[in-house]
């Protein structure tokens, strides 16, 4: 479905409801012409000396009937119309976020988290206004000033209504030049919001960077920099949406002024009744009230169309990873080639990766070591298809990685990240991954493998304990043991801890490795690790350098070849010494 079909497509879907909401809406802007008619009727009775009172009684009686007609349409269209402003709302904000879900890390890499928030909040709640409340009243408005001028030339007087009528061209126009002022002024309102809650964001997470090196002044300095920006920019769109009431207002006071004057001499020169001068007055605040009701909803449709514009943008941009040419589903074995591999990293001109060879067979596991920079981290994201590679290049279980659908392709691996990322819920939902398919025994069994299951237990709750935003309440080492967990309990083919022992003692970490040879047997798995410890057990290691692989082998056999890996081994064992050295 084409992305810029969202709106039209809703309300084709719900063009009943719409469609009987604007009947009702009709009914209800007659149903209010009458309510004049039948006022000047009853003036012009009780001017007759001799009235008749049952009259009088009947025509209360028609304004009470057109009263409770005016509430029930009313309250009809409002409940259909306003509802169905509040379902796209949330549509809109589902697909929004479904479409983040879709968008590649390239994206994320150009966006910041503020601006993406305000996205989901502000400028939907635009676009709720806009389709809703503001284009319900703009056409509700529309249809009682056409149904009351069509009243006043039909019941009062051709002349009177002309004349009275001058200054709404002048409104028109002046309301059309103040809402392209006011859309412009709004997008610049949406950014600066951004600019704060990306500002609020940056604080709230780094708030021990700030504390240890007493930024707090300075950051206060910068964000009061940004609210200042915020509310000069809201004050810019204030000024200009400012106008409107006044000009509108002063438009109809002339009206009411000319229509005193003129219509009062018709009525002294029997021209016009007194009935007919008051219900043309009524039709002339009939007409002022919605149209200054316009003038404000003029405001709000410019920041929405400000904001659609803004969310258009995001839908418009397609993910860069894709599902593969030949649609592949099938369940992966764990078996995995790489074939004469060049990567370089989008809008960056320098290799990262460079002529890459490599077979890891099914069952096999494979350490990956290396400085700083080397590439290790790149390998491991082309194959979960985090960015796109060439066709014949990468191949899993003997098919290109370019063939398989992404949701099939990623199922198969278990990945634990450098950056451990934690949810703001119990232990349990971060091990399992908020899937309820898992048992409690399950997650239990994960979180033994992980050595991680006699911390948890120490917990208040145990496995219901509430973590902080990012695990904050955990230790280093504790968050990667869950999250390797949260890897294990998924028993992929192929398990890829990317640097994830590293705030881990040795103990430990030998602990885990073992606990994977008996849990992992027939299984691959790929071991990212700066320590030579993590990785010495493997089947076979390589040693990235420069985004090479300088080496390859055996823990033995590479560090009988005295090359990289040995130095970083040697490097290794002697802070190993010193700290024993120390110890002792």
């Amino acid at each position: 479905m084409s992305k810029r079909r969202i709106l039209l497509d809703f309300i084709l879907e719900h063009k009943v409801s719409y469609i009987i909401g604007l009947i009702f809406m009709l009914i209800a802007c007659y149903v209010q012409t009458l309510f004049p008619k039948v006022l000047g009727r009853t003036i012009d009775i009780l001017k007759v000396s001799n009235f008749d009172i049952s009259r009088v009684k009947l025509n209360i009686i028609y304004i009470l009937i057109i009263a409770l007609g005016a509430f029930l349409s009313t309250y009809a269209w409002r409940n259909l119309i306003i509802r169905n402003s509040r379902e796209f709302e949330c549509e809109l904000r589902d697909r929004l976020f479904t479409h983040f879900q879709k968008l590649s890390p390239e994206f994320y890499n150009r966006r910041k988290t503020g601006d993406l928030i305000a996205y989901a909040i502000n400028d939907i709640s635009a676009v709720r206004m806009t389709l809703g409340p503001a284009t319900a009243m703009s056409i509700n408005g529309i249809a009682i000033c056409a149904a009351a001028i069509y009243s006043m030339l039909q019941s009062v007087n051709l002349r009177l209504t002309v004349i009275c009528l001058a200054p709404i061209p002048i409104i028109i126009v002046v309301m059309l030049q103040v809402g392209k002022l006011v859309q412009k002024r709004f997008r610049k309102v949406q950014e600066s919001f951004s600019a704060i809650s990306d500002r609020v964001q940056e604080n709230i997470y780094g708030i021990r960077v700030i504390k240890a090196y007493v930024q707090e002044d300075e950051e206060l300095k910068n964000f009061e920099k940004l609210n200042n920006n915020m509310m000069d920019a809201n004050m810019d769109m204030v000024r200009v949406a400012s106008m409107l009431s006044p000009i509108i207002e002063i438009c109809f006071s002339i009206s009411f002024v000319v229509n005193l004057i003129v219509g009062g001499n018709m009525v002294l020169k029997n021209t016009i009744s007194l009935g007919d001068f008051i219900a043309f007055n009524t039709y002339l605040t009939m007409i002022m009230t919605p149209i200054i009701s316009i003038g404000r909803i003029i405001n709000i449709l410019q920041r929405g169309m400000a904001s659609y514009k803004r969310i258009n943008e995001i839908f418009n941009t397609e993910p860069d990873i894709t599902d593969g040419k030949a649609m592949i589903d099938k369940e992966i074995k764990g078996c995995i080639e790489f074939k004469n591999l060049n990567f370089a990293y989008p809008g960056s001109d320098e290799q990262a990766l460079k002529d890459i060879c490599l077979t890891i067979n099914q069952g096999e596991n494979l350490g990956i070591i290396g400085r700083t920079g080397a590439g290790k981290t790149t390998l491991s994201s082309l194959l979960l298809k985090l960015y796109n590679v060439e066709d014949g290049k990468i191949f899993v279980d003997g098919i290109d990685i370019n063939h398989y659908r992404l949701d099939a392709l990623r199922n198969g691996f278990g990945y634990v990240p450098q950056d451990n990322f934690l949810f703001s819920a119990t232990v349990k939902d971060n091990i399992g991954a908020f899937k309820k398919a898992y048992s409690m025994e399950q997650v239990k069994k994960a979180a033994e493998a992980s050595c991680i299951y006699e911390n948890i237990i120490d917990l208040q709750d145990g496995f219901n304990t509430i973590l902080g935003e990012r695990g904050v309440n955990l230790s280093g080492g504790q968050k990667q043991r869950i999250a390797i967990a949260r890897a294990v309990i998924k028993e992929p083919a192929v398990l890829i801890l990317d640097d994830s022992l590293s705030a881990v003692d040795t103990i430990t970490e030998q602990r885990i490795l073992e606990n994977f040879k008996d849990i992992r047997k027939d299984k691959t798995a790929i071991i990212i690790a700066h320590k030579i410890s993590s990785v010495q057990d493997c089947d076979q290691i390589i040693v990235l350098d420069k985004g090479r692989i300088c080496e390859s082998g055996t823990h033995n056999e590479l560090l009988k070849k005295g090359g990289l890996y040995y130095d970083i081994y040697r490097e290794q064992w002697k802070d190993r010494k010193r700290c024993e050295n120390e110890a002792s």
